[in-house]
């Protein structure tokens, strides 16, 4: 399809975007937006550098490819490079959101949808400050390749965001219900679902009590464990961190333990939701990656680049937010895998300790903190009431290693309004998740 400079490896990644967005706010509708993109991202390696170049006209590409073959010096045995045998030559269309296209469903319907939400807190006289905001993306990639690449795929998500904020002054409290797809019309029933999100926001505004710091055995709710998996131990797992860092590479050898037994992680760009990535921005296939297995180090994600350094195999997790940007190692759906006790079980060997239901936000590598919104403290085995604190904080390894047990639920979430960010590429759709998991001991502030 194109000319691909002979004596190098060259791809193409046109992508297609369409988008729209709602955004209500304290009862005024703020903005209406939908817009479309296209555009291309360049890629040619000569065996020792990678030359980029993007555009928004399509019809210049065969240009950009002879502008970037005169910057690098042609190898003729380029297809043996380790690199470029480990870039897929993947073809077909792989499409699955045309029959329930989000570009299919008319903004005014949109709007009516987000108007709806907007009646769960538009009265409610505690409420101080709210918005509800609908937003959508759908991306068509066509991804071609001096290999013989000639690949076709899309993604789409669709989500709803209601943001209340209780009280005023110093005794405020923010919280937020979100909700993202893969199909708009399993949006459109939530209603009794942010209801009782808003109500149980509200009792714990009404009635949570500070406790004191210390260490306490605490469980993560599938969405804390899944921000703690993603932030402590994900970003670690992306082998860009490590190549040329022997030090990085000896700390990380595969077959070391790094955690529990109870732990495994995993990374999948298969999982439905907005992690979901059938290939990623080279042409490879998603691969399901175990990163943590029963508490030692069996994997890592990949690039073609940096698994061809590191002598491992490609796992399909060389990703970029746009045509704009290159691809590099990027995580897609990253969960804790579930173990065979359930919640209660967890809970109910707990003489003193805390559940962390929802999160305003966390970060870490050698050292994590999350931040919690909701938590409740556990007394003798029982959920007694809601409590506040600042943080949870500790060594990550440590942590890994203090994980005692894990429950069999399993739940993985998609988000919309953000993403990732890794240099100077955000947001990017992740989605991560777990099952509700138990940590003997965490410093609480």
């Amino acid at each position: 399809m194109y000319k691909f400079p002979q004596g190098f490896y060259a791809d193409v990644r046109i992508e297609k975007v369409y988008r729209s967005l709602v955004r209500i706010e304290t009862g005024r509708l703020e903005e209406v937006k939908e817009k479309e993109d296209s555009g291309a991202f360049i890629r040619l390696f000569d065996g020792n550098r990678w030359f980029y170049s993007s555009t928004t006209d399509l019809g210049s590409i065969d240009a950009e490819l002879s502008g970037l073959a005169q910057l690098g010096q042609p190898d003729p045995a380029i297809d043996k490079h380790p690199t470029v045998q480990r870039l897929q030559a993947n073809k077909g269309d792989f499409c699955r959101f045309a029959d329930c296209n989000v570009k299919n469903v008319e903004i005014k319907e949109k709007i009516r949808l987000s108007e709806s939400f907007a009646e769960l807190v538009k009265d409610d006289n505690e409420i101080s400050h709210w918005s509800v905001s609908y937003s959508d993306a759908r991306v068509i990639k066509n991804l071609y390749s001096s290999n013989g690449t000639a690949l076709t795929f899309d993604t789409q998500t669709a989500g709803l965001r209601v943001g209340f904020r209780f009280g005023s002054g110093a005794n405020v409290f923010s919280e937020t219900w979100c909700k993202a797809a893969t199909r708009y019309d399993e949006l459109t029933n939530l209603h009794q679902e942010a209801c009782e999100y808003i109500g149980k926001a509200r009792q714990f505004f009404r009635s949570a009590e500070k406790i004191d710091g210390g260490n306490y055995t605490v469980v993560l709710s599938p969405l804390a464990a899944g921000i703690f998996a993603h932030e402590s131990f994900g970003h670690k797992s992306e082998a860009d961190f490590m190549t040329g860092d022997e030090g990085m590479k000896k700390e990380w050898q595969l077959g070391k333990r790094v955690g529990s037994e109870q732990l495994s992680i995993i990374d999948d760009g298969n999982v439905p939701g907005s992690g979901f990535t059938p290939f990623d921005d080279e042409g490879n296939r998603a691969e399901k990656t175990v990163l943590i297995d029963r508490g030692i180090l069996r994997g890592r994600l990949h690039s073609a680049s940096t698994a061809a350094e590191l002598e491992e195999a490609a796992t399909g997790n060389a990703r970029s937010i746009s045509f704009e940007f290159e691809p590099i190692v990027r995580m897609t759906a990253t969960y804790i895998a579930p173990g065979n006790r359930s919640k209660d079980e967890l809970i109910g060997d707990i003489e003193h300790g805390i559940l962390i239901d929802t999160v305003k936000h966390g970060s870490g590598m050698s050292t994590f903190t999350l931040a919690p919104s909701m938590a409740y403290l556990i007394e003798n085995g029982r959920i007694t009431k809601p409590v506040k604190f600042s943080v949870i904080t500790g060594n990550v390894m440590k942590t890994l290693d203090q994980i005692d047990a894990v429950s069999n639920e399993l739940e993985i979430l998609s988000f919309v309004g953000g993403g990732c960010g890794k240099m100077e590429q955000y947001p990017l759709p992740v989605s991560f998740g777990g099952p509700y998991v138990r940590v003997k001991e965490i410093n609480v502030q």
